[in-house]
């Protein structure tokens, strides 16, 4: 069984779509969510996901190896950034090459970078009057939405769209195709 822990910085729709998908699965589980944030709706829905939850602070994630400790006593086969919004540091990539993935609310390369995230892509993806925009799942390396692509998924941005439309669309190409793509990345 493969085991999966998720990093997640807000909400944490993506982490309990990803939890509830593996909960019966054969392949791989979910063993484990960490936030960066002690307020995260993320750890409300892992109290009720019966999933163990921790936070942590900018010291332990990235000036100590308190988050790398956790991460290799779990010993992960796949580390998730299901709305995480900490650069994930070079000492962690460097222990688990490849095995770190993120899930991005646009077709990067296209809105991608530092700052660019949740409703300020969607916003972007209106103000540029794009056609099209999608989700993407990548590998994450040492800079912000730069590593190589895994999978993307497209819709239409009608001209009618507004930034919360644009936000809906994506949310329901994440719902859809994030905990498959997982899966078949696992298999």
């Amino acid at each position: 069984m493969k085991r999966i822990v998720i990093f997640a910085s807000g909400s944490g729709s993506n982490a309990e779509n990803l939890i509830k998908f593996f909960q019966d699965s054969d392949v791989a589980e979910v063993i484990q969510v960490l936030t960066n944030n002690p307020h995260a709706k993320v750890l409300d829905r892992c109290k009720n996901l019966k999933i163990s939850a921790l936070s942590f602070n900018r010291i332990a994630f990235s000036k100590t190896n308190h988050v790398l400790d956790i991460l290799n006593t779990l010993q992960p086969d796949l580390i998730i950034l299901a709305g995480f919004l900490w650069k994930f540091p070079e000492h962690i990539l460097n222990i688990y090459p490849n095995k770190v993935i993120n899930i991005h609310p646009a077709l990067l390369p296209k809105f991608g970078g530092k700052g660019m995230y949740g409703m300020h892509v969607h916003e972007a993806v209106v103000v540029q009057k794009e056609i099209e925009t999608g989700i993407t799942i990548h590998y994450v390396n040492e800079n912000y939405d730069e590593g190589a692509i895994i999978f993307q998924a497209k819709c239409d941005v009608l001209t009618s769209d507004s930034a919360q439309d644009v936000a809906a669309k994506i949310h329901e190409l994440e719902m859809e195709h994030f905990p498959k793509v997982v899966e078949e990345l696992l298999k």
